[in-house]
């Protein structure tokens, strides 16, 4: 039986290496290093034992332009000389179970070659950092490879929870980790480098997230430390705080509303967050009242989703979960292969994929569909003009020429203000009448609904 030996070398210097990995690198008769670059490969050499070979597998990042080809090639060279050995001991930084990719796809390969792997541990990098920092890691710490979370357009993490970034090794990198972590955490957040953790040159650099690549302090030893954002700043404690409220010790208000209860509280808010989003007509920045309107439209969803989790219907997850499939699903130009020539190709495939969505799932389309009845009547009239158009049941041009009156009002260029004058009037002349505009436009949407439906 073939076998590997996977050794851990520790974060940094020769006292920082178990025993046990001692033991497994200075009695190795072929001794396989994944790289070089590591602080205790000088301090190793002497203790190998007699006739052992040493190599390393810094060619093979030099010959390949992308990690996984090196990756898989050092693990078929692995492979090669387990078989032509008997046994290898292949040293990694750190713990082989750590950030180490390589672990990972010998251990999948191996069972196919016949080869058996052990893992010798070792110091990983995360014990130095968090001790460098002064963090406990059972706070709720947090370790991400600083390449995945480059590759996000928003860090999948909890800003309330202190983060690490492992082998931030290039400026370039640090560039692309900055521009993530912005859309989370604001410009002037001071974030700490972590140079050679645990080692005598070991050195911590303190700045603003958004001067992070601005110096050249990287290389394969760095990590980045992101401290928390200020309490109560993540989605997760709006929902920690939700299900407080609710709980037997929580509030007895929040406690009684239901998904019905809380329906025109839902209505109110996002009439509050328009009303704050049309206020910047007449303001420079309106952002505060946004933020704080949003906010309220949140925690409506959060409270709404968190009685839904006490009844057993469904969880944040699920809510979660179903909208990222399904606007995945809708965006085959980005997620796949389907190339788009513009907007209105977009809009055309959104339209075929949700009818698509309907037929699987038992339900006739109906291009008419989607036109909510809470609607504002004005909102509703636009949307179902628009829904009957596309199907061709209905020509808004020769509609809009129907009221030679209101055509002659209204000229050859309307501006906005020209047509809200005309529906303010309106709105007037119909309560002069005792009839209730909102009402009356609604009722007669309906109506049309059921015309156009019976021309289908």
């Amino acid at each position: 039986m073939y076998r590997i030996r996977i050794v851990g070398l520790g974060p940094g210097p020769l006292e920082q290496m178990t025993m046990a990995a001692w033991h497994a690198i200075t009695q190795a008769a072929v001794l396989v290093l994944r790289t070089e670059r590591h602080p205790c490969i000088e301090q190793l050499r002497p203790h190998l034992s007699a006739g052992a070979t040493m190599q390393t597998c810094d060619d093979l990042y030099e010959a390949r332009t992308r990690f996984e080809e090196v990756y898989a090639a050092i693990v078929e060279r692995l492979i090669a000389l387990a078989q032509m050995h008997g046994e290898i001991v292949y040293a990694v930084p750190g713990h082989p179970c750590v950030g180490e990719r390589t672990t990972a796809l010998l251990q999948q390969r191996s069972v196919e070659a016949g080869v058996e792997v052990e893992i010798v541990a070792g110091l990983s990098f995360m014990e130095p950092v968090f001790a460098a920092v002064g963090v406990d890691p059972m706070d709720g710490g947090q370790v991400i490879d600083a390449m995945i979370l480059a590759r996000q357009h928003h860090p999948m993490i909890d800003v309330n929870l202190p983060l690490v970034l492992g082998q931030l090794y290039a400026r370039w990198l640090a560039s692309d980790v900055k521009l993530t972590l912005l859309n989370a955490y604001p410009e002037e957040h001071v974030v700490t480098v972590v140079q050679a953790a645990g080692t005598a040159q070991q050195r911590l650099i303190s700045l603003p997230l958004a001067e992070l690549d601005q110096g050249e302090h990287f290389d394969h030893l760095t990590s980045l430390y992101v401290p928390p954002l200020p309490p109560h700043s993540s989605f997760t404690a709006l929902q920690e705080l939700v299900a407080h409220l609710r709980a037997p010790e929580g509030c007895p208000w929040d406690r009684e509303q239901t998904l019905a209860s809380l329906r025109s509280d839902l209505l109110d808010e996002c009439a509050e967050l328009l009303e704050a989003i049309d206020a910047e007509a007449f303001v420079d920045d309106n952002s505060a009242a946004i933020c704080e309107e949003l906010g309220d439209v949140l925690l409506s969803a959060t409270m709404m989703t968190q009685i839904a989790t006490e009844e057993g219907r469904f969880r944040m997850a699920d809510v979660v979960q179903g909208v990222v499939t399904k606007l995945i699903r809708r965006h085959p130009h980005v997620f796949g292969d389907l190339a788009v020539s513009g907007v209105e190709h977009v809009l055309t495939n959104w339209d075929a994929i949700k009818a698509q969505e309907k037929t699987e799932k038992g339900v006739q389309p109906d291009p008419l569909d989607g036109v909510a009845p809470a609607l504002p009547a004005l909102e509703k009239a636009r949307k179902l003009q628009s829904k009957a158009a596309k199907a061709g049941l209905l020509d808004r041009a020769a509609l809009a020429q129907a009221n030679p009156a209101l055509v002659a009002l209204l000229g050859d260029a309307p501006d906005e203000r020209k047509v809200g004058q005309i529906l303010w009037e309106l709105t007037a002349l119909a309560n002069l009448h005792g009839v209730n505009a909102e009402d009356a436009l609604r009722s007669f949407v309906v109506m049309m609904r059921k015309r156009l439906a019976l021309q289908k």
